[in-house]
């Protein structure tokens, strides 16, 4: 199954931590520079990071100043020290949530070390971005990598690699492109160029935002023409962040160009501005350059000097799709699941079967059939915690709540979430059958993948 990752919009974007700036940070002993394999799902980065001697997965997010726990177990045990109570600001209608800081912890990413790092950790249950990415996440990373070494991205092949910045030097620098950045509260910007028609094309500052799924976000500006096309656009969930879920408007521009790089009708979002805490951004910032745009290249950060070094890789050509069900599903723990298995064959007859009589010689011979039987496993269980009341799915009777079995006879508790969300992601017309249960009953439904933006017609 060819995986897509591009349902989830999570939305680690523009935390705004008022922080006060510490000499500590990471630092490499002896080698040059050092390659760390990653996660990629749902467009986003999943690092493993070990904290006061515990693993733990790190979204990388250049969105983020300092590094922020949530999703903690009694059995994370870190040893926390020098705890005092902070509040940071994040997306989402509720403003702020309170935190607890944490100084002079030990960071270690592959050989890179940190030994005097601080942390903030949030102890809200309900602050769990797992459940909608499928795979386990405990937190966020970024300045605090990046501002110390230079750092290569690699979707294609799935790792970073972080470097010294005294020995790094850019190879086969014909392939790649350099472009400046602005460093603003320790968060990367840059200008690109967006055509929302021949004759509307606006120049745009961005957060360069690795901890976006999404391809770009802008924040509509009525006065100054960003605003969604009023022929294609749709009202959505945009994602999941720090203090609540946000909401907003999908569309389409024509072309996003970047330096001397254009792609073509590309996905935009422009969230609620109840969901955007303006003030605390930087004040010409337009919007966020996400992980559905930034996975096309092959990037190398370089803070120190203020630029990125970009060249395209694989995932430049494919295109922008949206989620045509309007169906979002989410990891609901697990249930158990009878499922047909093969039994050893070990002590058994050559021919699979074992033959019984009793002492009654006029009785037949009872043939059992050891090759197979059933068993009850664990499997992860996925419900619907979306709906768009205005797509096929929700017409054709599916609601939330709903446990999803199979789509199209493909039993998904047997795959994880980013491959199934692949199904959602077809063709306008696709037809999809799913078989869910609801209050204990197994029901069937069929429904035709509709196009989100046929229903929005300017109204009068």
């Amino acid at each position: 199954m060819k995986l897509f990752f591009r349902y989830l919009s999570l939305c680690f974007v523009g935390l705004s931590c008022s922080l006060l700036y510490s000499q500590s940070g990471f630092f490499l002993n002896t080698q040059e520079s050092k390659k760390i394999k990653f996660e990629f799902t749902s467009n986003l980065i999943i690092l493993p990071v070990e904290v006061n001697g515990v693993t733990l997965s790190f979204v990388l997010d250049s969105g983020v100043s300092k590094p922020i726990l949530f999703n903690l177990s009694e059995s994370d045990s870190l040893n926390l020290k020098d705890t005092e109570t902070f509040f940071l600001h994040g997306l989402g209608a509720d403003g702020k949530i309170e935190a607890l800081k944490s100084k002079n912890n030990i960071f270690k990413i592959g050989d890179a070390i940190s030994t005097n790092q601080d942390l903030y950790v949030l102890f809200d249950n309900s602050i769990n971005f797992t459940p909608r990415l499928g795979v386990l996440v405990h937190g966020i990373i970024g300045y605090d990598l990046f501002k110390n070494f230079v750092v290569e991205i690699n979707y294609n092949s799935e790792y970073i690699k972080i470097y010294k910045h005294e020995t790094f030097k850019l190879k086969n620098s014909k392939k790649w492109q350099t472009i400046p950045i602005n460093l603003y509260r320790r968060k990367p910007y840059v200008n690109a160029n967006v055509f929302f028609s021949e004759q509307n094309i606006k120049t745009v500052k961005l957060l360069i935002d690795t901890g976006s799924s999404d391809a770009l976000w802008l924040f509509e500006d009525i006065k100054n023409g960003i605003i969604p096309d009023t022929e294609r656009f749709f009202r959505d969930y945009l994602g999941k962040g720090l203090s609540g879920s946000v909401y907003g408007k999908r569309s389409k521009v024509k072309k996003f160009n970047l330096a001397n790089y254009n792609l073509n009708d590309v996905n935009v979002s422009f969230p609620d501005p109840s969901s955007v805490d303006l003030a605390k951004m930087h004040k010409d910032r337009k919007g966020s350059l996400g992980g559905d745009i930034l996975k096309r290249f092959n990037i190398i950060f370089d803070y120190r000097n203020q630029d990125i070094h970009l060249k395209k890789n694989s995932y430049f050509k494919n295109r922008f799709t949206y989620n045509n069900s309007g169906i979002i599903l989410e990891h609901n723990g697990n249930m158990f699941v009878k499922e047909r298995v093969n039994i050893s064959r070990q002590n058994q007859p050559s021919n699979g079967y074992s033959s019984v009589r009793n002492n009654d010689k006029s009785s037949r011979a009872v043939k059992i059939d050891y090759s197979i039987d059933y068993i009850m496993r664990l499997k992860p269980a996925y419900k619907i915690v979306e709906i768009r009341e205005t797509s096929n799915a929700y017409a054709s009777g599916l609601r939330v709540g709903d446990i999803v079995i199979s789509i199209n006879k493909v039993l998904v508790y047997n795959y994880r979430l980013p491959e199934i969300n692949q199904f959602f992601h077809d063709k306008t017309g696709t037809t999809l059958t799913m078989k869910v249960e609801r209050d204990g009953k197994e029901k069937f439904f069929k429904f035709k993948l509709d196009d989100a933006f046929k229903i929005n017609k300017p109204s009068n």
